[in-house]
């Protein structure tokens, strides 16, 4: 109790206390953080990374070049959706954590899918924007994404439509950009180092660094083994994971800074 009431008192925007909450929801309920992002993203994610690579290997007739569109075509879309609905389940795991509760799996998951929609729409709107302001000068698409940067866990737990979010984050990230520049910046770093030794992995189920300088075989590529496919899961549910539990702790951490602590949190400390 003395605890969360000193954290309550604190008006500063703590990165060290983000990631502690971060690092505390997985590890008091692992197998529901874990699961969700399993669940609704690393296996729908490597299930439609082997489709595409097993449909490069039918004729290139019509049908496979209609086909190969389509898949194109829905191949982002059901990444941003997937994406979207396990961030919404993980930010309800999060909240509660917070809170000193714990979400269970069907719970968390109702969470998620209930908002899955505006989501992806906000997704579809922040992410053009973004996109846009990286491809002209790079600078406004990386302070965009600084700016609404806690807008997914506000659309889920304070039931605001996809442009409220949008501004809800705006304003919650006002006075603290550069921490939250910090917080991001300190995580895409452990996410490319993360990546880095998956691509190692990768590259010696593949034949090792070798097969790299050899020339690229005509026709169809090799089909890639299964431990390849297992380890790609993995990787996609453990990145999905901590992604989204770090994006909604920094909202947490954000949202007492600015408006003061929940009403459970304040029950909790006055308990």
């Amino acid at each position: 109790m003395a605890t969360a009431a000193a954290g309550a008192g604190d008006r500063s925007v703590s990165i060290g206390r983000i990631f502690s909450r971060a690092f505390g929801t997985i590890g008091s309920n692992p197998l529901t953080a874990l699961a969700l992002a399993f669940l609704f993203g690393g296996l729908p994610t490597t299930l439609l990374a082997y489709a595409i690579q097993n449909h490069s290997h039918q004729a290139p007739d019509l049908l496979g070049v209609l086909g190969a569109t389509v898949v194109g075509l829905a191949t982002p879309a059901c990444t941003i959706a997937m994406a979207m609905i396990t961030q919404g389940a993980l930010v309800r795991t999060t909240i509660a954590h917070s809170e000193g509760g714990v979400a269970g799996f069907g719970e968390s998951a109702a969470a998620g899918l209930a908002v899955a929609f505006p989501l992806f729409v906000m997704a579809v709107l922040s992410g053009a924007a973004i996109g846009l302001g990286l491809i002209l000068l790079v600078v406004p698409g990386a302070l965009l994404y600084v700016i609404w940067a806690v807008a997914g866990p506000a659309l889920v737990e304070e039931r605001l439509g996809p442009l409220e979010a949008l501004r809800r984050s705006r304003g919650l990230t006002r006075r603290a950009r550069w921490k939250v520049f910090a917080l991001v910046l300190v995580a895409s770093i452990g996410s490319w180092l993360a990546g880095g030794v998956m691509g190692l992995v990768n590259t010696d189920l593949l034949g090792g660094p070798e097969s790299l300088l050899e020339p690229l075989p005509l026709g169809p590529p090799a089909r890639l083994p299964l431990l390849f496919y297992s380890l790609n899961a993995v990787f996609q549910t453990l990145i999905l994971a901590m992604w989204a539990v770090i994006q909604t702790s920094l909202y947490v951490e954000l949202r007492d800074w600015t408006d003061g602590p929940s009403t459970e949190a304040l029950a909790d400390i006055f308990a």
